[in-house]
């Protein structure tokens, strides 16, 4: 979601400061990338292991270099690269994820303030997934655990997930993921996804990915947003890009990812990715400008699309 100088929660900050350090020891091991705890581009749809992968022991780390964090539309970070470490184990279709994500340069709307590399978010999944033949589904919880975007920015309240998907182990693998937040925020997220990858050689593949969202929200308090946005929910707004106690339900972000995996040694991946993402409706676009970070005198002004990319670095076994 939004999300080690400025931390929120120190028991997950101790906790992936450890799970780092013995996986940075461990024996060198790969594949790819991360679950949907997991921001924009995170939520590819990816076709399930066969029956008799669930029951091996999998762990996977990986490290993404990206110029921009993006998660459902939003903006997190601006003119700077954010570090996301990621690691996920997995037993029998259960798995355990923690993920972060460090700012090296938070964005300031003051000129000549300038902040420290901030930790913005630490979030922790838990899910289970079983393949039904064609079919996989699975259920899971996420804590997001938000911290200030710099030490002058007020800290959002943490949030708390749970979600079931389907997918359809076929051509795209289409996969369909209802997200319902239960804790301060108190939405549902439905997000329906697409990918395919074309294998050049045992070494490089394409991986191109699609998805498109409707957001629906069961609370909007419009004062409460004017004093602090992360207390007022999910409300609709108008052409004057202000809050209005309405609660927003209509189709709200598309994205669009192409990578390029390259697996250089048996257990080691590296991506080079690149996302756009984009609002679906003018009630998306008003919003998400709205909710923008960038720094000008009149909210439409505001970016509401976004190019984006990087690295990532994967080690999985």
């Amino acid at each position: 979601m939004k999300r080690c100088t400025y931390m929120r929660n120190p028991f997950l900050t101790i906790t992936a400061a450890l799970l780092l350090l013995i996986f940075g020891i461990a024996p060198i091991l790969a594949e790819e990338a991360k679950p949907e705890a997991a921001t924009p581009a995170q939520s590819v749809a990816t076709p399930a292991p066969a029956a008799a992968e669930e029951e091996k022991t999998t762990a996977d780390f990986f490290v993404s270099a990206l110029t921009k964090y993006v998660w459902r539309g939003y903006e997190q970070t601006r003119d700077s690269i954010v570090i996301q470490p990621s690691l996920t184990v997995g037993y029998k279709g259960f798995s355990a994820n923690l993920w972060g994500n460090l700012d090296t340069r938070p964005y300031s709307v003051t000129p000549g303030v300038s902040y420290p590399s901030t930790w913005t978010e630490t979030d922790f999944t838990l899910s289970y997934n079983k393949t039904f033949g064609p079919v996989t589904a699975g259920v899971g919880y996420i804590y997001y655990g938000l911290a200030a975007p710099n030490k002058d920015a007020p800290s959002p309240l943490p949030a708390q997930e749970v979600f079931a998907s389907v997918a359809l182990n076929k051509l795209l693998t289409p996969t369909l993921t209802v997200y319902n937040e239960v804790d301060h925020y108190h939405n549902w997220y439905f997000l329906l996804g697409i990918s395919h990858t074309i294998e050049f050689n045992k070494v490089i593949s394409l991986k191109l990915a699609a998805s498109g969202s409707y957001l629906l929200s069961t609370y909007a308090d419009a004062n409460l947003f004017n004093v602090n946005p992360t207390y007022g929910g999910y409300p609709k707004f108008n052409d004057q890009y202000q809050a209005t106690n309405d609660k927003f339900s209509n189709f709200h972000d598309g994205i669009v990812t192409v990578c390029l995996p390259i697996t250089p040694a048996k257990y080691i991946t590296i991506t080079p990715t690149i996302s756009y993402t984009f609002p679906l409706s003018d009630d998306a676009k008003r919003e998400i400008k709205a909710r923008g970070i960038q720094n000008t005198s009149t909210p439409g002004d505001r970016d509401s699309s976004f190019l984006y990319g990087g690295l990532v670095f994967d080690i999985a076994f």
